[in-house]
């Protein structure tokens, strides 16, 4: 039995924040699990340095559904994303190792694989409808099956979710919230000319996505979902805020077009009435903030039930050891739907070394023992720790609303 030594976390910043968990046990086996949370990293570097890891030292390495629950159960104030993404980096790095130790990789472990690869996602985007367009035509070349689609909207001096390079976004963008301005009424008229303009150039042989980012209110949000009827979007994601689960049955009434949610869950119990009343289609929680490839399982299996398939959150805001843990996972699981793959800098896949493969429009996790990912602990202590927050985003007459 492997027996925990030790457990050390690293924060390191090659282009954005990353929290990292280390745990080392007494056979010499290493394991890794991302902590990272968005605009809150510290808090759940202190969580894990100052209340979990002294926890760990001496308990035996394979017990991971134990420790899970250990965690869990035992800290008493339960779930909450610093909590969930502290225990996720726990369970991630106890995968690792047992992959290791059994000399195979983790999708092994969760039952073999069910596909071939995850179909994966990229993100699509311009300051214009004709640049979004040019976005995804590239995106097609490279041979993706599926794009997310994302435009400026005109006469918003900046629109949230639109990046200023073609391939790498970081939301985060200052070390005080940014305010942008948002207007409802100017957005519902600029994404249906979209997807039209989509349709046009790309075809019928290509999924087509798009992110409201929890910007509408239930009717609105049915009111897009109808208009985008004609050009049979895959999903659109977030209509409206997730908390509250009852508004998905009014935007379920009003449209057939598939609706996802879920990346900023972080328990079954967040989704579990959406799942039961089949009110989404995708669920988009990630193994980091719902708890690790542990909890994410039990969130897939009850969705596996009710027809309900994942699409997990995958931007850069996780670190590549969440994305190859949602590959590991989604390669497993019978229900898996898509997976979104926003690229890293070279700087951050210099610092966490991989072995995941994109080809096809899928990627794969690779064989390597355990999740194929490590970290490079002396190129990580070279990109210190930058304060960076998400902007916050207000009405044109000033109220603050969802982002």
């Amino acid at each position: 039995m492997p027996k925990i030594v030790s457990a050390r976390v690293i924060v390191t910043s090659p282009g954005r924040n990353f929290v990292t968990l280390k745990i080392a046990c007494d056979d010499g086996t290493t394991g890794v699990g991302d902590a990272t949370l968005n605009g809150r990293e510290l808090a759940v570097a202190s969580y894990l340095a100052d209340h979990v890891v002294p926890c760990l030292i001496g308990r035996d390495g394979h017990r991971i559904e134990d420790i899970w629950q250990y965690l869990y159960k035992g800290a008493y104030w339960r779930r909450g994303p610093v909590t969930m993404a502290a225990i996720a980096a726990v369970d991630l790095a106890l995968w690792d190792i047992k992959g290791k130790v059994a000399g195979l990789p983790v999708y092994q472990l969760l039952g073999g694989a069910s596909r071939d690869g995850c179909m994966v996602y990229g993100h699509a985007n311009g300051t214009t409808i004709a640049e979004t367009i040019e976005a995804a035509l590239d995106y097609r070349r490279q041979g993706y099956k599926a794009i997310r689609l994302q435009c400026g909207v005109p006469g918003m001096a900046s629109t949230y979710g639109v990046s200023k390079d073609r391939y790498f976004y970081e939301p985060a963008d200052n070390d005080l919230p940014s305010e942008n301005i948002w207007s409802t009424a100017k957005y519902l008229r600029v994404v249906p000319e979209l997807f039209a303009a989509a349709r046009e150039a790309l075809g019928w042989d290509v999924h087509l996505l798009h992110d409201v980012h929890h910007r509408l209110t239930p009717i609105e949000a049915a009111r897009l979902g109808k208009d985008l009827e004609p050009y049979r979007p895959f999903w659109i994601e977030d209509a409206t805020p997730a908390e509250d689960q009852e508004a998905f049955r009014l935007i379920r009434q009003h449209t057939t077009t598939p609706l996802a949610v879920g990346e900023i869950f972080n328990s079954v119990w967040d989704c579990k009435a959406l799942i039961e009343n089949r009110l989404i289609d995708y669920i988009r929680a990630t193994v980091l903030h719902a708890g690790g490839i542990t909890h994410m399982r039990q969130i897939a299996s009850l969705a596996d039930l009710h027809q309900v398939r994942t699409g997990c959150h995958g931007a850069t805001d996780l670190s590549p050891v969440t994305m190859a843990a949602a590959l590991h996972l989604g390669l497993a699981i019978p229900n898996f739907g898509i997976q979104e793959y926003m690229r890293h800098t070279a700087e951050t896949d210099a610092v966490f070394p991989h072995a995941y493969r994109f080809a096809d429009g899928m990627l794969h996790p690779g064989d390597a023992p355990g999740l194929g990912v490590d970290i490079d602990e002396a190129l990580a202590e070279t990109f210190p720790y930058a304060r960076a927050y998400l902007p916050v985003n207000r009405l044109e007459d000033g109220t603050m609303w969802s982002w």
